[in-house]
């Protein structure tokens, strides 16, 4: 009996793969001939486990079904597992942080002690900053991607930079998560053209618009979209600007949400940023510690000339 439960438990593990099984190929895996593995199916569908015959193909399948079944982990996924748990718990979607801290209680206390330890090396040399943002309602974000799931319109509250309330309808393409917020992209229905929104600011409305066919994304990926809209769309001034180092160096200091970087060779890159303010732009790429050269716009350059008259005569010796 013990050995045909750990059998069992195998074959489980391996039908939660994300792949079709032949007979064959279960037997081989558990070495046991196709006869045995066809009375193990059986046993794993008595207790309730939807596995699926594959049409054709003679396979296996592990479908859903009504319960959850054990998910049966490797060490790295176990240790994944818990670390994203641990994370969700005090992240930036609101109303899953008690969730995560049961579901993490539930694993840690059958964790083996090598696994323990690895946890517990991994998330003592680890330091997190408070997002210090506005925490989204898990519900919205489900919400939303279930209107993503099923080609709906999206109707929803949404309050502006400004605080105005206003009503908009959006066909939703895909959700976007900048480290910081969580921005919806999607085709604003009277505008007539592609918006990003902050999720945290929208309300949805229900029930949601009619079913919709889903049209051409945006020339870019969705995250370069978001990342354009929050860093300059939204903007007064708009600036351009070399940067002398590699791409990699400048988006190790600079997020997404503050500007888009361009590789231009191995030794530069062009930063895309936007502000209100010029003194803002002027002195976050002052401060950035590596040569840079400003092209647009006219206004930051005669702005930074400026600036620079006034330090001088600010260290100039009398």
């Amino acid at each position: 009996m013990l050995e045909t439960s750990a059998r069992l438990l195998e074959l489980l593990s391996l039908l939660q793969t994300p792949r079709d099984w032949t007979g064959a190929d279960l037997a081989e895996r558990l070495g046991v001939d196709v006869r045995t593995v066809r009375r193990d199916i059986g046993k794993l569908r008595d207790l309730g486990y939807p596995v699926h015959a594959v049409a054709g193909a003679a396979g296996y399948r592990l479908g859903a079904g009504a319960k959850l079944p054990p998910l049966l982990l490797g060490d790295d996924e176990a240790v994944a597992v818990v670390l994203g748990l641990r994370t969700a718990a005090g992240g930036t979607i609101a109303g899953i942080e008690e969730s995560s801290l049961r579901a993490l209680a539930k694993l840690e206390q059958i964790l083996p002690t090598r696994l323990r330890h690895r946890v517990a090396a991994l998330q003592a040399a680890t330091v997190s900053l408070p997002a210090g943002t506005p925490a989204v309602d898990a519900d919205v974000l489900t919400a939303i991607a279930a209107a993503i799931r099923d080609h709906e319109q999206l109707r929803f509250d949404y309050r502006t930079h400004a605080g105005d309330e206003i009503h908009r309808t959006a066909e939703p393409h895909r959700l976007v998560h900048t480290g910081r917020h969580w921005y919806l992209v999607g085709w604003d229905i009277d505008r007539k053209d592609w918006r990003t929104y902050r999720v945290d600011r929208l309300r949805p409305r229900v029930p949601n618009g009619p079913r919709f066919t889903p049209r051409a994304a945006p020339e870019v990926d969705p995250a370069r979209f978001v990342s354009n809209a929050v860093s300059t769309g939204a903007y007064r001034y708009r600036a351009r600007i070399t940067l002398e180092v590699p791409a990699a160096v400048a988006a190790d200091r600079i997020p997404p949400t503050v500007g888009v970087i361009e590789a231009i060779d191995e030794r530069r890159c062009m930063l895309h940023t936007g502000s209100n303010s010029l003194d803002e732009i002027a002195v976050y790429t002052g401060l950035f510690g590596f040569g840079f050269r400003v092209h647009e716009p006219p206004e930051l350059i005669e702005h930074l000339r400026a600036l620079a008259d006034r330090v001088t005569a600010a260290v100039a010796q009398e």
